[in-house]
């Protein structure tokens, strides 16, 4: 759906829900690449991590459109998966509303047809709205590369853990998701 006049972030958030997902950006609702098996089953992967770490600690959200800032205009992006902290969001919020509070991390699944350096600037966005950490997951190189605000991309695999204080106990390895996921034995 590109739109000819632009959207603003209200226009946008009361467009109505169907089959495809929009991110908004630049005022225009652009739809998101369609998802295949490897990155089906990297989300639904990591979403069950997650989601069992999480306990009494945050909550996870799977393709949760966000509410940000980008060149400092409005900017509705959908990551594949996001954590939120109840420091941010407290548990007694139970409205049905875009994401209000910049995540803690963000993850995003690279598709076929996207680009590492497409997304690696979509994680630098990202980063300079206020999240704390993005996770680029790529299924075919096997890797996850870690986008953090006052240093450098680290990219993850094999054995490499994820350990990191703002995730306080995820004990996980790069194989362990990939394992799981079912894309490598």
């Amino acid at each position: 759906m590109i739109t000819a006049t632009k959207l603003t972030l209200e226009e946008f958030l009361t467009l109505p829900e169907g089959d495809l997902t929009y991110e908004l950006i630049e005022g225009e609702a652009i739809s998101k690449m369609s998802p295949k098996r490897y990155h089906s089953r990297l989300a639904v992967t990591l979403c069950l991590l997650l989601e069992n770490w999480s306990k009494n600690k945050g909550e996870v959200g799977v393709e949760w459109a966000i509410i940000l800032k980008r060149n400092g205009k409005d900017w509705s992006p959908v990551p594949d998966l996001l954590y939120i902290s109840y420091d941010k969001l407290p548990p007694e919020r139970f409205e049905d509303e875009a994401c209000p509070f910049p995540p803690d991390l963000v993850v995003e699944i690279i598709s076929p047809g996207q680009s590492f350096g497409d997304l690696s600037e979509k994680a630098t966005d990202y980063l300079k709205a206020g999240i704390d950490r993005v996770w680029l997951v790529d299924s075919y190189g096997k890797s996850i590369t870690i986008f953090y605000p006052n240093q450098p991309p680290q990219t993850k695999r094999g054995n490499d853990s994820l350990r990191d204080e703002i995730l306080p106990e995820l004990n996980i390895t790069v194989d362990q998701i990939f394992k799981q996921a079912g894309l490598i034995k």
